[in-house]
Protein backbone atom coordinates (compact mmCIF):
# COMPACT_ATOMS: atom_id res chain seq x y z
CA UNK A 1 0.00 0.00 0.00
CA UNK A 2 2.92 2.50 0.80
CA UNK A 3 4.24 2.01 -2.90
CA UNK A 4 0.53 3.04 -4.04
CA UNK A 5 -0.40 5.60 -1.48
CA UNK A 6 2.34 6.73 0.06
CA UNK A 7 2.87 7.00 3.86
CA UNK A 8 -0.35 6.73 5.98
CA UNK A 9 -0.64 9.90 7.96
CA UNK A 10 -3.23 8.44 10.77
CA UNK A 11 -4.35 5.32 11.88
CA UNK A 12 -6.93 3.10 14.10
CA UNK A 13 -7.15 -0.18 15.35
CA UNK A 14 -9.87 -2.15 16.40
CA UNK A 15 -10.50 -5.69 17.77
CA UNK A 16 -13.90 -7.49 17.84
CA UNK A 17 -13.90 -10.42 20.32
CA UNK A 18 -12.85 -13.21 18.26
CA UNK A 19 -11.84 -11.92 15.69
CA UNK A 20 -7.78 -10.59 14.58
CA UNK A 21 -6.76 -7.07 14.98
CA UNK A 22 -7.73 -4.85 12.12
CA UNK A 23 -6.40 -1.08 11.71
CA UNK A 24 -7.50 1.20 9.32
CA UNK A 25 -5.01 3.88 7.97
CA UNK A 26 -5.72 6.97 6.47
CA UNK A 27 -3.30 8.26 3.54
CA UNK A 28 -4.08 12.02 2.45
CA UNK A 29 -3.06 13.21 -1.33
CA UNK A 30 -4.21 16.81 -2.61
CA UNK A 31 -8.14 16.81 -2.29
CA UNK A 32 -8.51 13.01 -1.72
CA UNK A 33 -8.91 10.64 1.42
CA UNK A 34 -8.11 6.94 0.77
CA UNK A 35 -9.26 5.07 3.96
CA UNK A 36 -7.13 0.93 3.86
CA UNK A 37 -7.62 -1.32 5.78
CA UNK A 38 -4.79 -3.71 7.20
CA UNK A 39 -5.17 -7.04 8.74
CA UNK A 40 -8.38 -8.18 6.92
CA UNK A 41 -6.17 -10.43 4.68
CA UNK A 42 -4.32 -12.12 7.46
CA UNK A 43 -6.59 -15.39 7.41
CA UNK A 44 -8.40 -16.41 3.70
CA UNK A 45 -12.17 -16.17 3.37
CA UNK A 46 -13.79 -19.09 3.56
CA UNK A 47 -17.29 -20.36 2.17
CA UNK A 48 -19.67 -19.87 5.51
CA UNK A 49 -21.13 -23.66 4.41
CA UNK A 50 -17.52 -25.20 4.40
CA UNK A 51 -17.40 -27.30 7.52
CA UNK A 52 -13.31 -26.71 7.55
CA UNK A 53 -11.98 -23.49 6.81
CA UNK A 54 -8.48 -24.02 4.87
CA UNK A 55 -5.92 -21.81 6.98
CA UNK A 56 -3.89 -21.03 3.63
CA UNK A 57 -5.57 -21.06 0.74
CA UNK A 58 -8.75 -19.17 -0.56
CA UNK A 59 -9.57 -15.55 -1.17
CA UNK A 60 -7.79 -12.53 0.83
CA UNK A 61 -8.50 -8.83 0.79
CA UNK A 62 -8.65 -5.70 2.00
CA UNK A 63 -10.54 -2.53 1.37
CA UNK A 64 -9.81 0.96 0.46
CA UNK A 65 -12.33 3.81 0.31
CA UNK A 66 -11.87 7.24 -1.24
CA UNK A 67 -13.53 10.33 -0.51
CA UNK A 68 -12.77 14.13 -1.40
CA UNK A 69 -11.42 16.60 1.73
CA UNK A 70 -12.73 19.89 2.38
CA UNK A 71 -15.97 19.30 2.30
CA UNK A 72 -17.13 19.53 6.12
CA UNK A 73 -17.40 16.08 6.19
CA UNK A 74 -16.18 14.28 8.98
CA UNK A 75 -15.39 11.08 7.19
CA UNK A 76 -12.51 10.22 9.54
CA UNK A 77 -15.47 8.81 11.53
CA UNK A 78 -15.20 5.87 8.77
CA UNK A 79 -12.86 4.27 10.99
CA UNK A 80 -14.45 1.60 12.85
CA UNK A 81 -17.56 0.88 10.02
CA UNK A 82 -14.36 0.16 7.96
CA UNK A 83 -13.01 -2.27 10.71
CA UNK A 84 -16.58 -3.59 11.25
CA UNK A 85 -16.93 -4.59 7.10
CA UNK A 86 -12.84 -5.88 7.19
CA UNK A 87 -13.71 -8.22 9.99
CA UNK A 88 -16.94 -9.26 8.32
CA UNK A 89 -15.42 -12.90 6.45
CA UNK A 90 -13.93 -13.78 10.17
CA UNK A 91 -16.86 -12.37 12.22
CA UNK A 92 -20.12 -13.18 9.56
CA UNK A 93 -17.97 -15.85 7.22
CA UNK A 94 -18.87 -14.41 4.36
CA UNK A 95 -16.69 -13.83 0.77
CA UNK A 96 -15.82 -9.99 0.38
CA UNK A 97 -16.10 -10.04 -3.64
CA UNK A 98 -16.38 -7.25 -6.59
CA UNK A 99 -20.28 -6.70 -7.05
CA UNK A 100 -21.02 -7.19 -3.24
CA UNK A 101 -23.28 -4.60 -1.08
CA UNK A 102 -21.89 -4.50 2.22
CA UNK A 103 -24.12 -2.70 4.70
CA UNK A 104 -23.18 -1.20 8.21
CA UNK A 105 -26.91 -0.34 9.43
CA UNK A 106 -25.88 3.24 9.86
CA UNK A 107 -24.28 6.31 8.42
CA UNK A 108 -20.59 5.50 6.90
CA UNK A 109 -19.60 8.75 8.64
CA UNK A 110 -22.04 11.19 10.88
CA UNK A 111 -24.34 12.78 8.69
CA UNK A 112 -23.39 10.96 5.30
CA UNK A 113 -26.06 9.71 2.71
CA UNK A 114 -24.48 5.95 3.00
CA UNK A 115 -24.72 3.52 5.12
CA UNK A 116 -23.76 0.27 2.30
CA UNK A 117 -20.60 0.32 0.14
CA UNK A 118 -20.79 -1.70 -3.48
CA UNK A 119 -17.26 -3.37 -3.51
CA UNK A 120 -15.65 -2.95 -7.11
CA UNK A 121 -13.13 -4.53 -9.04
CA UNK A 122 -9.48 -4.40 -7.68
CA UNK A 123 -6.60 -3.43 -9.76
CA UNK A 124 -6.61 -0.06 -10.17
CA UNK A 125 -5.06 1.55 -7.60
CA UNK A 126 -3.27 -1.04 -5.61
CA UNK A 127 -1.96 -4.13 -7.19
CA UNK A 128 -2.75 -7.39 -5.79
CA UNK A 129 0.31 -8.47 -3.45
CA UNK A 130 1.43 -11.65 -4.55
CA UNK A 131 2.13 -14.32 -1.86
CA UNK A 132 4.11 -17.77 -1.51
CA UNK A 133 2.24 -20.40 -3.25
CA UNK A 134 -0.33 -21.81 -2.01
CA UNK A 135 -2.15 -18.91 -0.34
CA UNK A 136 -3.80 -16.54 -2.91
CA UNK A 137 -3.06 -12.69 -3.38
CA UNK A 138 -4.04 -9.82 -1.64
CA UNK A 139 -6.78 -8.14 -3.73
CA UNK A 140 -7.50 -4.55 -2.66
CA UNK A 141 -11.29 -3.51 -3.19
CA UNK A 142 -12.04 -0.30 -3.63
CA UNK A 143 -15.36 0.49 -2.20
CA UNK A 144 -18.06 2.94 -3.50
CA UNK A 145 -20.13 4.45 -0.67
CA UNK A 146 -24.33 3.89 -2.28
CA UNK A 147 -27.42 5.33 -1.04
CA UNK A 148 -30.04 3.08 0.74
CA UNK A 149 -31.94 3.45 -2.40
CA UNK A 150 -29.35 2.66 -4.85
CA UNK A 151 -28.44 -0.32 -2.50
CA UNK A 152 -32.44 -1.06 -3.18
CA UNK A 153 -31.61 -0.88 -6.99
CA UNK A 154 -28.73 -2.40 -6.69
CA UNK A 155 -30.55 -5.59 -5.36
CA UNK A 156 -32.79 -5.88 -7.67
CA UNK A 157 -30.82 -4.88 -10.92
CA UNK A 158 -27.55 -5.77 -9.87
CA UNK A 159 -23.88 -4.58 -9.63
CA UNK A 160 -22.82 -3.61 -13.07
CA UNK A 161 -26.08 -1.63 -14.06
CA UNK A 162 -26.03 0.72 -10.76
CA UNK A 163 -22.20 1.46 -12.24
CA UNK A 164 -23.02 2.27 -15.63
CA UNK A 165 -26.09 4.18 -13.82
CA UNK A 166 -23.63 6.25 -11.86
CA UNK A 167 -20.85 6.39 -14.92
CA UNK A 168 -24.13 7.93 -17.75
CA UNK A 169 -25.14 10.58 -14.93
CA UNK A 170 -21.30 11.15 -14.42
CA UNK A 171 -22.11 10.86 -10.57
CA UNK A 172 -18.51 11.92 -8.37
CA UNK A 173 -18.47 8.66 -6.15
CA UNK A 174 -15.73 10.50 -3.77
CA UNK A 175 -17.83 13.16 -2.94
CA UNK A 176 -19.19 12.59 1.05
CA UNK A 177 -22.08 14.09 0.37
CA UNK A 178 -23.67 12.99 -2.81
CA UNK A 179 -27.44 12.33 -3.35
CA UNK A 180 -28.37 9.38 -5.51
CA UNK A 181 -28.30 9.20 -8.66
CA UNK A 182 -31.48 9.03 -10.54
CA UNK A 183 -32.95 5.94 -11.17
CA UNK A 184 -35.64 6.56 -13.09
Amino acid sequence: MRSALGEPDARAAVTFLGTDRIEVLRFTEDDLVRYATLGMSAQPMADPTAVLADPVKGPRAELLLSVRRGTGADTDKVLRPLAVLAASPQVEGVVVAPGASLDVGEPLWPGAPFTSVLVAEPGGLVEDLELDAPADPVRFLPLLPMTPNEAAWKRVHGAQALQERWLTHGTDLRDPGRASVSLA
